[in-house]
This record gives C-alpha cells, sequence and structure tokens, in this order.
C-alpha cells in the first residue's frame, strides 16, 4: 500500500464496512460490546472512524458476524492496517482538528461559509500568524508557529507543488463581508491579505463570493460550516462545524442535505464572481488609504 494513504479516510471507510457487517448480522451495538467484553462506546466510535482500530479489532468483529469470505476478511484487516498510518500533518504533534485535516487532504471539493475571518485555505502567513495569536493569546510562540506551518501545508491542496500526482480541490466559499471589515494584524496586513484573496480567487478551481451587510439575515447567520465530498463514491459527504473544545461532524444524509440547501441559498443570496472582486477591491483600497 502506498505511504500515502490517509489514514482518517482510511478508518472512516473501515467503520463504514464495520457497521454495514453488524447491521446486516441484525446486531446492535451493545449486543456486539457484550460478546466483545468492551464498552459500547468502542464499539460506536470504531464504526464512525473516531478511533483507531487494530487488526485484532477486526478479526474480532468478523468472527461475531461470522464472516466466511477470506478475501473480505483480509481487505478489512488491510484497511486496518493502513489506516494506522500517519498523515503528514502528525509529523506537527498534537493537532486539534487533525480529524478535519484528514478529510480535507482526501477531499476533491470543498464548500465553506465563513462569518468572521479569511478562511484558512486563503489566508497570507502574516494573516494567519495574527489571527491566532489574537484567537489563542496563551499559545506558545512555538505553537503558533507549528499551527502557521499546518496551516500553510494545507494551502497546497488549492496550490498544488508541480510534481503533485494530486488533482487540486475544488473550493467555494462565501464570506461575510465582516471577515473583510474585522482587522486583523493592521490595515497593510488586511490590504495584503485581500490583494492575495483576490489573486487566488483567479484560478479556476477556486470561486469566491461575499454576503454584504446590506442584505441582513440570511442563512448563515448561525455561523461557519463546511461541507467536504471526497472522489469515491461510496465516502458520504461531511458538515464539518468547529467548535471551542470539540469539533461536530455530521455525516447522516438528511443533516448533509440540509446544510448543502442553505449553502445553496448562500451562494444564490451573495454578490456574484465579479460583483465579489469589485467588493474586495474596493476594500483593500479603503485599506490603502
Amino acid at each position: 500500500m502506498a505511504s500515502n494513504v490517509n489514514p482518517t479516510v482510511r478508518r472512516r471507510r473501515l467503520g463504514m464496512e464495520l457497521r454495514k457487517l453488524r447491521e446486516d448480522k441484525g446486531m446492535t451495538a451493545e449486543q456486539v460490546a457484550d460478546r466483545l467484553l468492551v464498552s459500547q462506546s468502542k464499539i460506536s466510535r470504531l464504526e464512525n472512524g473516531r478511533r483507531s482500530i487494530s487488526q485484532r479489532d477486526v478479526r474480532d468483529l468478523c468472527e461475531v458476524y461470522e464472516v466466511s469470505d477470506g478475501r473480505m476478511v483480509d481487505s478489512l484487516m488491510q484497511m486496518a492496517k493502513d489506516s494506522r498510518q500517519q498523515g503528514w500533518w502528525h509529523a506537527f504533534g498534537d493537532i486539534p482538528y487533525s480529524v478535519y485535516i484528514g478529510f480535507e487532504t482526501d477531499a476533491a471539493s470543498l464548500r465553506v461559509y465563513e462569518s468572521q475571518i479569511i478562511p484558512g485555505l486563503l489566508q497570507t502567513r502574516p494573516y494567519a500568524e495574527a489571527m491566532i495569536v489574537g484567537a489563542m493569546p496563551e499559545t506558545s510562540t512555538g505553537d503558533i508557529e507549528k499551527r502557521v506551518q499546518v496551516r500553510m501545508r494545507r494551502q497546497e491542496r488549492i496550490q498544488p507543488p508541480a510534481d503533485s500526482p494530486t488533482a487540486p480541490l475544488r473550493l467555494w466559499a462565501v464570506l461575510d463581508e465582516s471577515a473583510l471589515r474585522r482587522v486583523v494584524g493592521s490595515r497593510q496586513l488586511m490590504r495584503e491579505q485581500l490583494e492575495y484573496l483576490l489573486e487566488v480567487s483567479q484560478q479556476p478551481h477556486v470561486t469566491v463570493q461575499v454576503m454584504p451587510f446590506k442584505n441582513g439575515a440570511h442563512p448563515g447567520v448561525t455561523g461557519q460550516y463546511a461541507i467536504l465530498e471526497f472522489p469515491d463514491a461510496t465516502d458520504s459527504s461531511v458538515v464539518y462545524i468547529e467548535g471551542v473544545t470539540s469539533d461536530l461532524y455530521l455525516e447522516k444524509a438528511p443533516d448533509v442535505q440540509k446544510y448543502s440547501v442553505m449553502y445553496e441559498h448562500l451562494r444564490a443570496q451573495a454578490l456574484s464572481v465579479e460583483e465579489t472582486r469589485q467588493f474586495i477591491s474596493e476594500v483593500a483600497k479603503e485599506y490603502a488609504g
């Protein structure tokens, strides 16, 4: 197996397969937990891909589900082995949103709504640093630099190296006007950030729209969120909502559909692409003045 296997996505796929085997067997998570003498929460975490799964766990579950197809067992065991590999982000130590980075690394497209700040994939390095310093004032200098480096590395998804075999991420970002008006760092820094935003938005796989204040209430007033879609049809879309102490991942089809419909309303109500570029340009000039 290639060394660039995404452990986050691999765990998720494996969890989906194990859940399907359990449901086909007509067993509840509680019944499986009782058979294996483990907690029900462990079975749930294994199935939702939030917990690392060992080959022994897979072997035990296959025995409970009476899986007789040796090739299927071998495939699941290999997935478990791959899921324990480390993604590039693990080299930076403990990253609070590492699960999200794993999803983002493997995603084919990302739709994001930001109400307060410029999205991480579109930030300049100075903006990212000032944003992290302001949002987490008690963070050490070393941790700040680590977070900035991770954010810059993530941007390779929309601006991959020339020799990268991976297609760039299809990014669609709707930003509330407050993200442009909020002075992070300094006015000079903001001017440079907005000029960079204009530059990146010229790329064919990046679309940026602004939701102006004059539009009043809209479906995004409850806060930021992102919708990730994957190239493999077996991987369902994920809605990501960032939290202070923990993040929320919604994967059920009705939840994803609801947020997708909200996003269509956001795109329809926001300024057009050309109007957005003109708007950002004007705000950048205000900072220059």
